[in-house]
């Protein structure tokens, strides 16, 4: 019999509904050793203190979180601590939530595309992958659009740095977006409609130059702080004639034009200043025409593709075209002395 103290006792029955256990189960851990009564009362039955019921409830709450009964023996005797205990167990839940999260990805998928058994194993494959094999799904997609695509050297690798990466802890937004971005990508249809977009947009002699080196560079890199800037000017409600927009939208002007080599005239400049206001109806114009085309069209393509790596790595997507101010830039251009 364990030795009595001075603080109070409580039979069997108190101690299970302090803690939530049943009655059985404080028996079983009492027999099995994992925590014995504190004492015994004249008529022999199991008493136990508080410091019992509390390791008692301890046990309750790291049983309902499925910790095995030797790691729960190995805490109380001293062999572990709690935290290190905790943040074992820890790291377990968080792998089941992403392997649930997963699941529920895949079968979300599967439930809006109606999908056949065959199809389901695929999508558990494609969650399932590591790192390096979808690295290599978007490397052979990539080697394959651009196996003797005529548009300008290095247009594909450039394109190629656009891919997806699956961070640690996707969300299913993310999985569900890997999903079909893996499927489209090995998918010939998707591959020879994509190749067809890139050929039609940038291989004839007019559209060449935009799959340069030096615009591409411009558009996503050098000139991107300069369209941040004149958009800041913008939403800080300056006039297009203000020192500040004056100042971006040469800045701007200028870096344009060396692209070419043409001086910033003010001839040049009124062409571009024409140019910026007539971009809405010309991009409604080719709205209009890509959705009657028959062709590929670069949302169902290269632009579902750019959609679909930025919902994985859970970047903004591209400005959106409408809410850019090109009145406002065009009249700073025309206002440049």
């Amino acid at each position: 019999m364990a030795p009595m103290n001075d603080h109070p006792l409580y039979p069997i029955g108190d101690a299970a509904r302090r803690s939530g256990l049943s009655v059985s189960a404080v028996r079983f851990y009492a027999d099995s050793g994992l925590i014995e009564p504190t004492g015994l009362n004249e008529a022999g039955h199991r008493m136990y203190d508080i410091h019992a019921i509390a390791q008692l409830e301890l046990v309750r709450t790291l049983r309902e979180l499925d910790t095995d009964l030797d790691e729960i023996r190995r805490l109380l005797e001293g062999g572990t601590t709690l935290h290190d205990l905790l943040t074992t167990h820890l790291e377990i839940v968080e792998r089941q939530e992403r392997t649930l999260r997963a699941r529920r990805a895949v079968l979300r998928t599967l439930i809006k595309q109606g999908a056949t058994t065959a199809q389901a194993d695929l999508m558990h494959k494609l969650v399932s992958m590591t790192d390096e094999e979808r690295e290599q799904t978007i490397d052979d997609f990539w080697n394959d659009i651009g196996e003797d695509l005529d548009v300008p050297e290095g247009f594909v690798d450039r394109l190629r740095t656009m891919r997806p990466v699956l961070p640690a802890d996707p969300t299913a937004a993310q999985l569900e977006a890997w999903i079909e971005l893996a499927d489209l990508v090995s998918s010939p249809a998707f591959r020879d409609a994509v190749r067809t977009y890139l050929h039609d947009a940038y291989s004839t002699p007019e559209t060449r130059v935009l799959a340069t080196e030096p615009f591409q560079d411009f558009m996503h890199v050098s000139g991107a702080p300069l369209v941040e800037e004149l958009l800041a000017a913008y939403r800080a409600g300056e006039s297009p004639r203000s020192p500040w927009a004056q100042q971006a939208v040469t800045r701007f002007m200028e870096a344009a034009t060396a692209l070419s080599d043409t001086p910033l005239t003010p001839a040049v400049r009124n062409r571009m200043a024409d140019l910026y206001r007539q971009i809405p109806d010309i991009m409604r114009q080719i709205a209009e025409e890509e959705a009657t085309s028959e062709s590929p069209v670069y949302d169902d393509t290269h632009g579902r593709y750019l959609s679909l790596v930025a919902l994985i790595n859970g970047t903004a997507t591209e400005e959106d075209h409408d809410s850019m101010p090109y009145a406002w830039i065009a009249d700073a251009m025309r206002a440049v002395l």
